[in-house]
């Protein structure tokens, strides 16, 4: 491929003042945008290598064309340079660098520091006093650990309020899951704190050391003839003998390690994580990068890497090794960058042998198989957006759709929704909420009117406007839709979007939805099976759902919350010493006036407010 010249930047004046050592570089474009950051041992050499007279790769030579400055930062060393690319890009977010969006935390398993310790789950900053184990993958895997765990370990597991509540034991001490420290007398302060101690070793990898000590534990009871002690400590062994065989790794024991796997098909990356802790597999995750297209898959794992094990989101945890599928030309580099930010040394290996070349293989079969899954779907999806596009006559194909509807119990606290897709489906980060005011209660058509108002009384960019807007209502909905809509114009830059109403028919069964389009209003109706209607059902549903959540949130506020609190001058402290003086809100509602300005704090004046505030209701 030939790169034609480009006056935006003039790249030999730029290159003949570039130093040969290591550092990272910004590329903006004509609107001062960065769109891509990238890291180099040698600067000159790795940014001479963009402005070539042939250029091989459709990524390079889009990103070149958009060039219109460059700035460099010289470090000392490469992994300077990786930690400092790897902040940048969290920064600006380029759009050709791969993007990894994972802010989801990662759960640990907690045995605190309390007289009687508990076992639980724990997200986000460890300052709760205790010992964390973990981190785990998903919410899912400490449960079912802790399931396992319960039948194991008679440790308590309840929350801190419940134990300091209880006068005698719950149903787990009955089931034999629970020692019962809540009450006195149960258990022995000694024998709690072995079995917590038991866990904890448990829980570190030490499986063979806790059955050997239940082993000694067993026999002494038995020598001292007591038989039901030693039953108890046998079925220990014998169920913790069975979870050691499910969650251990075979052969060699394997401490703190990260397995990646990697798939990569049709411009789309599956990264899989598999881990591996105290000789256990904790579980695995599917990781779906956004990935730039023609994007080499070196790069695609090693900006996952940086960006996967630097962010820190989530008290995810860099383990002592990290096995790839793909080898790397800068692996040692990137163990280097891990180590030190860790604090300890981490190997990042991608040529194994024998028992991890296995686990990579696992992790590589599973990437390829969430990939396929995933292409499978957003195939599906493409089929039923290509068929309604047909369906509805379009000229362009859809990028945008959003979907309205209206949510409320008899017309208090009404809420309506929006909900937004595009070609990949759901697209939840452009989600709203409306809450309606200011109209009667149960009229669905003044508050139709308001969200729309709302949502388009303003200047609108491009690709903001929807090309297909449902409504999920009657002709009378669309209707008002159409006219608000109308009005709107001036602030719509020229994309009006096609209205859509969705009946739901006298039965309202799935499958049997009337569509009325706008303008003409012409009715159709749609087979049940039709991929086209199934793609209408999901965003309608969805708006649905959105909708019905936010109003049953606003109406139990509202419902738990008190009225004292919408009369002036009535703050916190005089709330507070009303309902304390008289005894709750039912009492302050039939005292007079003279006895509310009997409570601390109530003048004559205020008193007379609160009265006459609380009974106009």
């Amino acid at each position: 491929m030939t790169l034609s010249p480009e006056p935006l930047f003039d790249s030999k004046a730029f290159l003949s003042a570039v130093t040969h050592q290591s550092g990272v570089y910004r590329m903006y474009d004509s609107g001062g945008t960065v769109i891509y950051v990238g890291k180099a041992k040698d600067l000159k050499k790795r940014l001479a290598s963009y402005f070539r007279t042939r250029v091989d790769s459709i990524k390079t030579h889009t990103l070149v064309r958009q060039i219109a400055d460059i700035q460099v930062m010289v470090t000392h060393t490469e992994t300077e340079a990786l930690i400092l690319e790897h902040n940048l890009i969290k920064q600006y977010q380029p759009r050709y660098n791969v993007l990894l969006r994972d802010d989801k935390s990662y759960p640990w398993i907690i045995i605190t520091g309390h007289q009687h310790p508990r076992i639980g789950v724990h997200r986000g900053a460890r300052k709760v006093k205790g010992e964390y184990f973990g981190p785990y993958p998903s919410g899912g895997a400490v449960r079912e650990s802790l399931h396992l765990m319960q039948k194991i370990f008679p440790v308590r597991q309840c929350e801190d309020a419940v134990y300091a509540n209880r006068t005698r034991p719950c149903l787990l001490y009955q089931l034999k899951r629970c020692a019962g420290p809540c009450v006195a007398g149960l258990v022995s302060e000694a024998e709690y704190a072995q079995q917590v101690e038991l866990a904890k070793l448990f829980l570190a990898g030490k499986n063979q050391q806790v059955i050997g000590e239940l082993v000694g534990k067993m026999e002494s009871a038995s020598g001292d003839l007591r038989f039901e002690d030693a039953a108890r400590y046998r079925d220990q062994i014998q169920a913790l003998r069975r979870v050691t065989e499910q969650q251990s790794v075979s052969g060699n024991v394997l401490d703190e390690l990260d397995v990646v796997g990697v798939a990569f098909e049709q411009g789309a990356a599956c990264i899989h994580v598999l881990f591996i802790r105290q000789g256990k597999v904790l579980g695995s995750r599917s990781y779906f990068p956004k990935v730039p297209s023609d994007t080499p898959l070196e790069e695609v794992v090693q900006s996952f890497l940086l960006q996967f094990y630097l962010s820190g989101q989530g008290g995810r945890q860099i383990p002592s090794e990290v096995l790839l599928d793909v080898a790397l030309e800068d692996e040692s580099v990137i163990a280097e960058t891990l180590s030190q930010t860790a604090g300890y040394k981490v190997r990042v290996v991608s040529r194994t042998r024998a028992e991890r070349a296995r686990f990579i293989k696992l992790a590589s079969i599973n990437a390829q198989t969430a990939l396929r899954s995933r292409l499978a779907h957003k195939s599906t999806t493409t089929a039923r957006f290509s068929q309604l596009e047909e369906l509805l006559e379009l000229e362009h194909p859809i990028a945008r759709m959003e979907c309205y509807d209206i949510s409320h119990t008899m017309g208090e606290r009404t809420v309506a929704s929006c909900v937004v897709f595009n070609r990949e489906g759901p697209l939840s980060s452009e989600y709203r909420r409306f809450n309606i005011d200011g109209i009667t209660g149960g009229d669905d058509y003044a508050a139709m009117e308001q969200v729309l108002e709302r949502r388009f009384g303003k200047l609108q960019e491009p690709d903001k406007v929807p090309d297909v807007l449902f409504i999920d209502g009657g002709l009378g909905q669309l209707r008002r839709a159409e006219e608000i809509l109308a009005r709107q114009l001036e602030f719509l830059g020229g994309k009006y979007p096609l209205l859509v109403g969705i009946a739901k028919g006298v039965t309202r069964k799935a499958g049997l939805e009337t569509l009325i389009m706008g303008e003409s209003h012409e009715e159709l109706h749609l087979p049940a099976d039709m991929p086209a209607l199934h793609l209408i059902q999901h965003i309608r549903d969805e708006s649905h759902r959105f909708a019905i959540t936010g109003h049953r949130a606003r109406r139990a506020k509202a419902r738990t919350t008190s009225t004292l609190e919408d009369i002036p001058g009535v703050g916190p402290r005089r709330r507070q010493a009303l309902l304390k003086y008289l005894g709750g809100l039912q009492e302050v509602k039939k005292a007079g006036v003279d006895e509310l300005a009997k409570v601390p704090g109530i003048s004559q004046e205020l008193a007379q407010s609160i009265h006459d505030a609380l009974h106009s209701l």
